[in-house]
């Protein structure tokens, strides 16, 4: 499979990876658009939202865990952050594999764009 983000979950890439456990992998964006952009990614390759089972929904709520704690660890828990999933092209999808950004450390506005 030729999926960067698979590449860094096996760590045939390296990452700057600030979260992980069994189920997810988190690393620092290398295109930040936050002072603070992570992106969550479950090892398992799932393409796009559209693409998450019954099975993988477990999958989802450790993804929504991570991005938690790692607010915990940055310390930007009360201040607020934002947790984007983007699906298929027009929704801003670049790499075709699930991913949650994680984006902290300044304040947020609307509409995102």
């Amino acid at each position: 499979m030729d999926c960067i983000f698979c590449k860094i979950a096996d760590g045939t890439i390296p990452g700057d990876i600030v979260f992980e456990n069994d189920k997810v992998l988190a690393f620092r964006d290398l295109n930040a658009q936050a002072p603070d952009h992570i992106l969550i990614i479950p090892r398992k390759h799932i393409p796009t939202m559209n693409d998450f089972t019954s099975e993988d929904v477990v999958i989802f709520g450790e993804m929504g865990q991570a991005a938690k704690e790692i607010a915990n660890t940055l310390g930007v828990s009360e201040q607020g952050y934002r947790i984007v999933v983007n699906c298929n092209d027009d929704g801003g999808q670049t790499v075709h594999h699930t991913h949650m950004h994680f984006l902290a450390g300044r304040q947020m506005t609307w509409p995102p764009g």
